[in-house]
C-alpha cells in the first residue's frame, strides 16, 4: 500500500511538474472561453467574451484605416506606436468584420500571455529554484485578472516586455534587456522602469551603456514621427498627462468620480481634443506627485542592501508600484503588470492573499460598480460613492502595503538561492 500511494505522489507530482502539460491546460482552457463565448456586436450591443474591454473601441479606432488613415499620421493617440499599429494591422486582416478581430485580437495576446506564463517560470526558477518557479507558474496559470485581460485591452503586451527584460537582467543579458525594454516602452511606457533597477544593480558604466540603447531606440522613433508627423505625435505624448485624476486618491481629492476614458473615435482626429482637461483640474499638481515619488525613490535607492537577483526583481518591482501610486489614474489591466512582480517577490500563500485581494478589490469597483452608473452618464454618485471611495482608498493601502513589504525586503541582506 505504501509503495502504490508512493507511486501516485511521485506521478502527480512528475504531472504538475510539466511545463507542457501546463501550457496545454493554459492555451486550450482560453482558446475554448473563446469560441464558446465568442465576440460579436449586434444591434449596436457588444456581446460575448470581450464585453466590457477596449476592443471595439480599438475596432473603432482601427477602422480609420479603410479611408487611409492610419495612427499617428492621419489621428493622435494616447498609446505609444506599437499597440494601434498592431490593432490596424489585426483590422486589415480580419476584413472589417468586429468577430473576425475581437478573436485574432485574442489570439495575439494569448500568444503574449503565454510568454508571460513562461517567465514567470523562467524567472522564478532563477530566483526562488525550478520547484517554486512551476508552482508559481501554477498560480499564475489560475490567475483572474491576466485571462480576462487578454480579451478586454493589449496590456499583457506591456507585461511581456516588461518580465523579458527582466529575465534577461537577471541572466546578466543586459544589452538584451535594454533592446526589449526599448520595444516594451513602444507599447506602454512602464518597460522602461527597468532603467532604475539597473543604475542601481549595474555599475554606471553599464547603467550608461543600458540607458543610451533605451534613448536611441525611443529617440529614432519618436524623432522620426515628430519629424512626418508633429502634431499627432505631439498630441499623443500628451495625451495622457493632459487627463484629469480618474479612479485613484487623487482623484477623490480633485472630485473627479469618472472613469480615464477618452472621448469618441472622431475626437482622435483633431489634435487639439487630446489637450482637453475633462473634469476638475489637479489639488496635488503632477509635478508634485512625481517630486514626491521621486524622492521615496532616492530614498529606497538609498537604503537598499539586497543586491542578488532577488533584489532586483523586488526594486523593479516597488518601482512600478510606486509610479503607479503616483499616477493621476488607475486601470484595472494595470494588474497584469503587478501580479507576476508579487508572486515573484512573494512566493507564498502572502503573495497569493496579496494578487487575489487586488484582484477582488479592481473587479468590485469595475465593472462591479461601474457598471452601474449609466443613468448618470458614467459618473459615481449617490449611494455609488461611497463604496466607490472606500474600494479606491483599500486598494491604494493594499499597494502601499506591497510596496512597504518590498522594502522590507530589499532591505535584507542577500542570501544564497536554494533549488526546490
Amino acid at each position: 500500500m505504501t509503495t502504490v500511494k508512493s507511486r501516485s505522489e511521485l506521478n502527480l507530482g512528475a504531472l504538475l511538474g510539466d511545463f507542457r502539460v501546463l501550457i496545454m491546460l493554459f492555451v486550450g482552457f482560453r482558446l475554448l472561453l473563446l469560441l464558446t463565448y465568442m465576440p460579436l456586436f449586434d444591434a449596436g450591443n457588444e456581446r460575448g467574451i470581450t464585453a466590457g474591454g477596449d476592443f471595439f473601441t480599438y475596432f473603432q479606432l482601427s477602422a480609420f484605416a479603410g479611408g487611409g488613415l492610419l495612427p499617428y499620421i492621419s489621428w493622435w493617440s494616447e498609446f505609444p506606436p506599437i499597440p494601434h499599429a498592431l490593432t490596424t494591422v489585426v483590422f486589415l486582416f480580419s476584413r472589417e468584420n468586429y468577430t473576425s478581430f475581437a478573436m485574432l485580437m485574442g489570439l495575439v495576446l494569448l500568444a503574449f500571455d503565454a510568454g508571460n506564463l513562461a517567465l514567470v517560470r523562467g524567472i522564478g526558477a532563477r530566483l526562488h529554484g525550478g520547484g517554486t518557479g512551476m508552482a508559481l507558474a501554477w498560480v499564475y496559470a489560475l490567475s483572474f485578472a491576466p485571462l480576462v485581460f487578454i480579451f478586454w485591452n493589449f496590456e499583457s503586451i506591456a507585461a511581456f516586455f516588461f518580465l523579458l527584460a527582466v529575465y534577461a537582467l537577471v541572466r546578466e543579458r543586459d544589452n538584451r534587456s535594454a533592446l526589449w525594454a526599448s520595444i516594451g516602452a513602444l507599447v506602454k511606457y512602464t518597460p522602461a522602469l527597468t532603467l532604475g533597477a539597473v543604475w542601481r544593480f549595474r555599475p554606471p558604466r553599464v547603467a550608461i551603456r543600458y540607458t543610451l540603447i533605451v534613448g536611441l531606440v525611443l529617440g529614432f522613433v519618436y524623432a522620426n514621427l515628430l519629424y512626418r508627423y508633429p502634431a499627432n505625435t505631439l498630441a499623443s505624448l500628451n495625451a495622457q498627462f493632459n487627463k484629469a485624476s480618474y479612479q485613484t486618491v487623487w482623484a477623490l481629492i480633485d472630485g473627479n468620480y469618472r472613469t480615464g476614458n477618452f472621448g469618441s473615435a472622431f475626437e482622435r482626429l483633431d489634435p487639439a481634443n487630446a489637450y482637453k482637461l475633462e473634469g476638475n483640474p489637479p489639488v496635488v499638481p503632477g509635478l508634485v506627485r512625481l517630486g514626491i515619488a521621486a524622492l521615496i525613490g532616492l530614498f529606497v535607492y538609498a537604503r537598499t542592501r539586497r543586491f542578488d537577483a532577488r533584489g532586483l526583481v523586488a526594486f523593479a518591482a516597488i518601482t512600478l508600484l510606486i509610479f503607479f501610486i503616483q499616477s493621476q489614474g488607475w486601470s484595472p489591466q494595470w494588474l497584469a503588470q503587478i501580479i507576476p512582480f508579487i508572486l515573484l517577490c512573494f512566493p507564498s500563500r502572502y503573495g497569493v492573499y496579496a494578487t487575489f485581494i487586488l484582484t477582488m478589490l479592481t473587479f468590485l469597483e469595475y465593472p462591479f460598480l461601474w457598471i452601474r452608473t449609466g443613468d448618470t452618464g458614467g459618473t459615481m454618485s449617490g449611494a455609488l460613492l461611497t463604496p466607490f471611495a472606500v474600494l479606491v482608498i483599500a486598494r491604494t493601502v493594499v499597494l502601499v502595503g506591497v510596496c512597504i513589504a518590498l522594502y522590507r525586503l530589499l532591505r535584507q541582506e542577500s542570501v544564497p538561492r536554494t533549488e526546490g
